[in-house]
């Protein structure tokens, strides 16, 4: 089959259009014919090498995947060649502690698809059974390939994690990345009121059709500010935080009192300083959180099947093009997902 690989880690110029062993299903596994993938963060970072992760080498990414079944395994059950699936991006035992309480992440044998093993940036992948759910044909492959990492971690952070309250304020940062456009809609489905902050005024007209109800261009405005005006003073109740050093500061300082920041990235670094006089004097609660469990995926794409949350697709390159999509989301240029697609017979 062919696949977009790196064999060592650097720049977007290290990405190959290569052929690769066509995947086998293990009696527990399915192979899916790959429709679509979309881009995340962790493509990038990952391709740049991860302090501490073994990524097999060469190596395929991506890790939200929508296809054809096109081969399953002996032991599978209830899963046959020509259903249209999508792979959960995370893949725990199922059994623990931790997944019988939906902290899937939290596993001894928690493993992503296109980090710890080979992804969707190819024509086929083998995924575990387990991890497996069909879809329905409401959505194109390019739509249901921006659902799952995104729509997941966001329900995660704010409804499991925040626990987030209809009525309180969330300020949600960069609008326009996937899990930013994502956050708004969750939120706005929680009945929370959204401030929302982007580096573009085209970028926040698209996040006040999602639901936004104030918009920030960070590079005119204080988003600090701007905040506590919209909420007269008072702060917000949770801020959804995926940025890192650059708003770190400014998160903790819009909180209102015993507010919750939650956060899951570092996109402009790993390490945050933090006043503990202000965290122990207002009451702050401050909550990691990385991707979701199993029932809480089934739940997004319930509520994606029946329109209450929608697909956000920025753009749609080849795959043989994975170079110029990952060169695209460095830009910042998008709003909402950016997809790799299979050309279809």
């Amino acid at each position: 089959m062919k696949a977009v690989i790196f064999r060592r880690h650097g720049g977007p110029e290290e990405l190959e259009w290569a052929d690769m062993p066509d995947p086998s299903p293990e009696p527990d596994d399915v192979v899916i014919k790959v429709s679509a993938c979309s881009l995340n963060h962790l493509d990038i970072w990952e391709r740049q090498g991860l302090p501490g992760v073994n990524i097999p080498l060469p190596h395929i990414s991506g890790s939200d995947v929508a296809g054809e079944i096109v081969q399953a395994g002996n032991r599978v059950k209830g899963l046959r060649a020509g259903q249209r699936v999508i792979a959960s991006p995370g893949v725990s035992c199922g059994e623990c502690e931790f997944c019988r309480k939906d902290f899937d992440s939290l596993c001894a044998s928690y493993r992503l698809l296109g980090l710890q093993v080979n992804g969707g940036y190819a024509e086929y992948v083998k995924v575990p059974a387990r991890a497996v759910i069909p879809v329905s044909d409401k959505y194109s492959w390019e739509e249901w390939a921006a659902v799952p990492l995104v729509f997941l971690t966001a329900w995660h952070m704010l409804a499991s994690r925040a626990r987030l309250q209809k009525g309180e304020t969330v300020l949600v940062h960069a609008a326009g990345s996937g899990i930013g456009s994502a956050a708004i809609q969750v939120a706005k489905h929680l009945g929370a009121r959204v401030i929302t902050t982007a580096s573009s005024d085209e970028k926040l007209e698209k996040a006040l059709a999602l639901g936004a109800d104030r918009i920030v261009n960070y590079k005119t405005a204080d988003f600090i500010a701007e905040t506590l005006d919209f909420t007269q003073g008072r702060g917000a109740d949770v801020v959804f935080e995926h940025i890192g050093p650059e708003t770190w500061a400014g998160s903790i300082r819009v909180l209102a009192k015993a507010g919750r920041l939650v956060t899951c990235g570092a996109t402009s670094g790993r390490e945050v300083n933090v006043d503990l006089r202000f965290l122990y004097s207002k009451q702050l609660s401050i909550f990691g959180s990385y991707m979701g469990g199993t029932r809480e995926l089934h739940e997004v794409l319930r509520l994606i099947d029946h329109g209450q949350l929608k697909p956000v697709v920025d753009s749609v390159f080849p795959l043989k093009e994975a170079r110029q999509a990952q060169e695209k989301m460095l830009s910042r240029q998008h709003f909402g997902k950016i997809l790799l697609v299979n050309p279809q017979p």
